[in-house]
């Protein structure tokens, strides 16, 4: 029999319905892969038990004929979407103990469909980072090696552990959160589809915030067919989020075309940027060959405030960080410091103090006191209100070029992936800058995709970030598709 965690959903859904194989069978096959690859510390939380439960109810309902569109699918969960009865962490220490009471809407909707949980993985603490080195429960690996080398490579983050499962076939794909890029830099690091949907079309219901006006919930996937299925049914409004848009989804994976012909896709002068590596470049000239090949009309565009994306960012997503985690104190859930002395009970003032610097990691520590800072009485102006008029002038931005364009074609990281050792010694400055590229579509609320186009010289993953209208994520998608099929066709 085939590898079956090699399989794509498609090919599983096929297998599944035609009886080639059982839920309960390729759920095996993935716990065994899970069990070999444990050094990659993908998974946080492992929910074998739940998983086979769900497997075998799955296989009932296939044998009645009642399949959902997800049926017997195993799946990998971001740790920071809450999972009733199922440990969620958000990679921090201070939930390192919280099994949530309730469900997300999105994991609800994949439990719906009929999918299979693996368990928890693992992620930047709070999903901060770019490199999933701040988790409390320790760093992700990248299934990927330089040629020649055994030295171990971030995978990306804050969704690290969604991306290097879905490379490593450790499961058939993965949920991810995206504020700043997170779900699309570690799939460019992996050879992995990574979809960052418009803001609002995901609930955001039972997603431990971060950023609540630019976290939107995602997929990472094996290929763009698989990406656009999950992306389907993750969609749609939720009474539970104010900020859900009540818009119909549509039907992304059943109608998807690769035929662009006509379409225009704009080139940003902007995002040449001072010290990109020349393969990132190579790569970008090649993708708009590829496009140009298959019918689509490349015209050059500008996104003059692109610059100013990354500080507008860190001021924007710190200060609303500052906010959100300021409910972690100790008192209601989560860790509690104690007393060194035995019989001693600490000051409520003292418990707040203690649980916040022990509870917290560095990164999140540096973004909560950088937000409370730019929130505080006399740099409110100077920094907050200043960067939200610089943003709405970066969403002006692509509203101008999308009355040009139909899509964008953008690089998705400066680099291919870097090495583990080292990186927490890397000036916190030049790691932000790892999401040049991806912060501004957080900032104007924009659905991207990466999609992997090709290797660099050390046989590392790289990928290509196409940016669509709000709202028009098929034609994201449609563009997507083009691109994986002629990248295909060059790596075969």
């Amino acid at each position: 029999m085939t590898d079956l965690t090699k399989l794509t959903i498609v090919e599983s859904l096929k297998g599944l319905k035609e009886k080639k194989f059982s839920s309960q069978e390729l759920t095996q096959a993935f716990i065994k892969n899970i069990e070999a690859n444990r050094h990659l510390n993908a998974f946080i939380t492992e929910s074998f038990d739940v998983a086979l439960q769900q497997a075998k109810n799955s296989d009932e309902k296939i044998s009645a004929g009642k399949m959902g569109d997800l049926e017997g699918i195993p799946l990998g969960i971001k740790d920071l979407f809450c999972t009733k009865n199922i440990r969620t962490t958000s990679g921090s220490k201070m939930l390192a103990d919280f099994i949530p009471p309730y469900e997300s809407t999105v994991t609800q909707k994949l439990l719906d469909a009929g999918s299979v949980t693996l368990g928890k993985l693992n992620m930047d603490e709070f999903a901060m980072g770019s490199a999933n080195i701040n988790s409390y429960f320790g760093p992700v690996i990248n299934p990927y090696k330089k040629k020649g080398s055994t030295e171990d490579l971030v995978p990306g983050g804050s969704s690290g552990g969604s991306a290097a499962a879905v490379a490593a076939n450790l499961c058939a794909a993965a949920t991810g959160s995206d504020t700043g890029g997170s779900i699309r830099q570690p799939a460019s690091f992996t050879n992995t589809v990574g979809i960052k949907p418009t803001y609002g079309r995901c609930s955001r219901y039972g997603m431990i915030a971060f950023a609540s006006s630019m976290d939107q919930a995602g997929i990472l996937a094996k290929d763009v067919r698989d990406a656009a299925l999950l992306q389907r049914i993750i969609s749609g409004f939720d009474n539970k989020d104010s900020t859900s848009a009540n818009i119909a989804v549509p039907q992304f994976d059943r109608l998807l075309n690769s035929d662009i012909k006509g379409k225009k896709i704009g080139i940003a002068r902007e995002y040449h940027v001072e010290g990109m590596a020349k393969e990132i470049d190579d790569l970008w000239s090649r993708g708009k060959e590829i496009l140009k090949q298959r019918g689509a009309e490349i015209v050059e565009i500008s996104l003059p405030h692109t610059t100013y994306a990354p500080a507008v960012y860190y001021i924007a997503a710190s200060a609303e960080c500052s906010s959100n985690l300021a409910r972690f104190d100790g008192v209601r859930y989560g860790f509690r410091a104690q007393s060194n002395i035995a019989g001693e009970n600490l000051s409520l003032e003292e418990m707040y103090e203690k649980t916040r610097a022990q509870g917290f990691g560095a990164e999140v520590k540096r973004r909560i006191m950088t937000g409370t800072y730019v929130l505080s009485s006399g740099y409110y102006d100077a920094y907050y209100r200043k960067a939200q008029k610089v943003r709405r002038l970066i969403k002006q931005d692509f509203c101008d070029a999308f009355k040009k364009v139909d899509a964008i074609l953008t690089p998705v990281t400066p680099s291919a992936a870097f090495p583990i050792k080292g990186s927490k010694d890397v000036d916190p400055i030049t790691m932000y800058l790892n999401d040049v590229f991806t912060i501004p579509v957080n900032l104007a609320g924009l659905p991207a995709i990466s999609v992997p186009a090709g290797f660099d010289n050390d046989g590392l993953p790289l990928g290509l970030q196409i940016i669509s209208k709000a709202f028009d994520e098929q034609t994201m998608l449609d563009v997507a598709l083009a691109l994986e099929e002629e990248t295909k066709k060059i790596h075969e």
